[in-house]
């Protein structure tokens, strides 16, 4: 989108990172490193990451691990050394935090302003839980789920955290309030994915009249998982913008004041509401 809104100023500019993530975090972290500079390079100005970006381990168990400490470890320093050197904004898809159980984690999402400070944590709340054939998914075993939903200023105005399975549940971002652009730093399978995943981003989209970006793990990964990929932003008219179908890539877009308004004008479905 290369249009100015009324005011003069040029959409700001946002990116989804697709991986297909490994059992090696130090070759993720790599890779991750890689995308963020492509799309600085190519103008974004903020940069979304997959859900577990950092480590796609052979067992649900590998990822404990890996598990850092608020504050402390190399994949957090990571981001906030990948903000500050690029001065982006960077909403660091999830990694593994120590939860108040031993044997699970905190499936985490960290932002970090261009000066590489952390300004905003969300703790997935929904875990995922699915059974078909020789697929069996369920978080719950090695996940502690969070509580509260969160936002933080960018900007452009508000954005919604949520992470995957999250967006299956419309409530919780009507819980967010009135955001610009809501996140969905995702794993989804392939499975799950094929069959839902455009359509509830869409939905989501359509339904707040905002800008959504989802960051998407997209192929067949070392550990014989498939996931679905299809990385895009999405307008709060619903149209997609950009999307990568599957493979590592970049997914670039413009977030629209002025595209937000006129959407909101003359469709008020937002103001319309009636019941929280």
């Amino acid at each position: 989108m290369s249009e100015t809104s009324s005011e003069g100023a040029a959409p700001f500019q946002v990116a989804a990172l697709q991986m297909v993530s490994t059992p090696d975090r130090e070759r993720n972290l790599a890779a991750a490193g890689q995308l963020i500079a492509e799309a600085a390079r190519r103008g974004a100005q903020l940069v979304l990451l997959p859900e577990y970006f950092c480590f796609m381990g052979f067992k649900d168990t590998d990822k404990l691990a890996i598990r850092e400490q608020p504050g402390s470890g190399p994949i957090q320093q990571f981001l906030a050394d990948s903000a500050r050197e690029h001065r982006v904004w960077i909403i660091g898809g999830t990694l593994p935090l120590q939860s108040p159980e031993a044997e699970r984690v905190l499936n985490t999402t960290l932002v970090f302003d261009p000066h590489g400070k952390q300004v905003a944590r969300y703790d997935k709340i929904h875990l995922f839980n699915f059974e078909k054939g020789e697929e069996s998914f369920d978080e719950a075993r090695t996940i502690c789920p969070g509580s509260d939903v969160r936002t933080f200023e960018a900007p452009f105005g508000r954005v919604g955290l949520s992470v995957c399975y999250d967006l299956r549940f419309p409530e919780l971002y009507r819980q967010l309030g009135d955001c610009a652009l809501m996140v969905v730093p995702s794993a989804f399978t392939w499975t799950t994915g094929k069959a839902h995943w455009e359509t509830l981003l869409k939905a989501r989209a359509v339904e707040n009249q905002c800008y959504v970006l989802a960051a998407a793990q997209g192929g067949t990964h070392e550990n014989g998982r498939r996931t679905w990929g299809h990385s895009m932003l999405i307008d709060p008219w619903g149209e997609i913008i950009d999307v990568q179908d599957e493979g590592p890539g970049v997914v670039l877009g413009g977030i629209d004041a002025q595209r937000i308004a006129a959407v909101r004008q003359s469709l008020p479905a937002y103001r319309h509401r009636v019941l929280s």
